[in-house]
């Protein structure tokens, strides 16, 4: 019996079938517990559209850099992608979410999750096995268990996204250029070996635990590279300046993924804020939301 079939049933409830399912572990503590709240609070969301009115013509939607943290601070910041998704001709079949590793709970450079089906309070959505064996990455259940930055990321997709789509879960455990580089060639492999139209959500909030002014400065720093797709750039504004950007490493997977496999891959910043703005402080987290994408003459 593999390491990743003892995780699964160790860590997994499994029907008699072996269908492994990874139930939510944080509805009720960064999203509301029920679908009818989760529901309610994504309906209530004033989503700012002023940015993609000012966009160009988008030929391919490609991926978007989403934040991560409770919905009630960061949710408005995040929806303005998945209003894109829901709106644009483009169907996606496969999300692939990459997450970066808060607990350190991990093997390897990254694992993939390898359930049957992720569930949260909006219902299962199905992992995208075929797609999940091209990648010929590790599976380790414990990377995804307790790891909230992907979760997160899913009612999302299910109240949003109305055509049927499967997942892929990755958590990119060591965040650097060549391992970056080195998941965005394979998601670009698995891609090609099963035809799919995916799209990545690369998951990362920005500055932690900053004033206001200093965060937006420092971050800028670092949005700079990632609107040039310069993914080494991107890593070395963050060591150089000390940037506390969670997911520095799933953005950068998804800018060398972008520029390996578009002709003229654009990034666009659709919304920016911080926590303060809910909660006032002189300490807060900020949160960027930027959409990916291959422009084009074809009409939005």
């Amino acid at each position: 019996m593999g390491y990743a079939k003892i995780v699964e049933r160790k860590f997994l409830n499994t029907t008699e079938m072996e269908t492994s399912i990874r139930h939510a572990a944080f509805a009720g503590k960064f999203y509301p517990r029920t679908a009818t709240e989760i529901a309610s609070m994504f309906d209530s969301m004033d989503i700012d559209t002023t940015h993609t009115q000012s966009m160009p013509p988008l030929n391919h939607l490609i991926g978007a850099v989403t934040p991560h943290a409770g919905y009630v601070y960061s949710g408005h910041h995040a929806a303005p992608i998945f209003n894109i998704l829901r709106n644009h001709h483009t169907l996606v079949e496969t999300f692939v979410v990459i997450n970066p590793n808060h607990t350190g709970i991990g093997s390897g450079n990254f694992n993939v999750s390898g359930v049957d089906f992720w569930e949260t309070p909006l219902g299962q959505i199905e992992s995208d096995k075929e797609f999940i064996e091209a990648l010929n990455i590790e599976v380790n259940e414990l990377a995804h268990q307790s790891e909230h930055s992907g979760e997160v990321q899913l009612p999302f997709l299910q109240h949003f996204i109305p055509s049927p789509f499967k997942i892929v879960m990755i958590t990119l455990n060591r965040q650097t250029p060549d391992n970056a580089v080195e998941l965005a060639k394979r998601i670009a492999q698995a891609r090609q070996r099963t035809n799919r139209n995916i799209f990545i959500l690369a998951s990362s909030d920005f500055s932690h635990y900053e004033h206001p002014l200093t965060g937006f400065e420092k971050d800028q720093m670092v949005v700079n590279e990632i609107l040039e797709l310069n993914t080494e750039q991107i890593f070395n504004q963050v060591k150089r300046h000390s940037v506390t950007a969670c997911g520095f490493g799933c953005i950068m997977a998804l800018t060398a993924y972008a520029k390996a496999e578009y002709k003229n891959p654009q990034m666009k910043v659709l919304s920016r804020g911080h926590s303060g703005e809910i909660h006032s402080s002189t300490q807060v987290v900020d949160y960027i939301s930027m959409l990916c994408f291959d422009a084009h003459e074809t009409a939005f």
